[in-house]
């Protein structure tokens, strides 16, 4: 039986390089995969899921992937999403269709929550109908792990307020634990813009 997969963590932690090597693994064994992301994400400007570490596959719009026919979404012996957390309570239902009535594993990779704290609506309608829920891990620069993402200015300052989303933005976020995210502790060596 398929299985819908929610692989959330923090800014950093890979997610994307994670998505990239799953697709690699099922082509490698003659199998295909659909990578897919949601057009909010057009930070590269095309239809391509990036990584920091350089990997990169070219994928569709996520709304591309709503015209396609069942037969055409069957011939896939996976879809991948990358940047779940862009998706909407509608989009995510799709993806359980495409699971429970296709018959093919779905499994998405974003982020659980913003810099704020606050759940993304992708991400919140994953948590509550996923068939299984993985963290993926990265760590603080503390050595603990990080659950929180922040997003701070080019003094340094850890913000907590402003837009939800602000793409193209990836040098101003890091993963924290709970506790230097609340006291807004870039660490010894913190990341600052200049």
């Amino acid at each position: 039986m398929a299985k819908l997969y929610f692989r959330y963590g923090v800014m950093g932690s890979s997610k994307s390089a994670n998505a990239l090597m799953v697709r690699y693994n099922y082509e490698e064994r003659g199998q295909k995969a659909l990578m897919v992301k949601p057009a909010l994400d057009q930070r590269e400007g095309e239809s391509v899921v990036n990584s920091r570490i350089g990997l990169n596959y070219v994928c569709i719009w996520f709304e591309d992937l709503m015209k396609m026919s069942e037969g055409d979404i069957k011939d896939y012996q996976c879809v991948i999403v990358d940047e779940a957390q862009f998706l909407n309570h509608a989009q995510v239902d799709y993806l359980t269709e495409i699971v429970d009535d296709m018959n093919v594993p779905v499994i998405c990779y974003g982020l659980r929550a913003d810099f704020s704290g606050h759940l993304f609506p992708g991400s919140e309608a994953l948590l509550a109908c996923a068939d299984i829920i993985e963290e993926v891990k990265t760590i603080c620069w503390c050595g603990k792990k990080a659950i929180c993402n922040a997003r701070f200015d080019k003094n340094g300052v850890v913000l907590k307020e402003g837009e939800q989303v602000v793409l193209g933005a990836n040098d101003c976020y890091i993963g924290l634990c709970r506790k230097h995210w609340k006291a807004g502790d870039l660490g010894p060596d913190g990341p600052v813009k200049q």
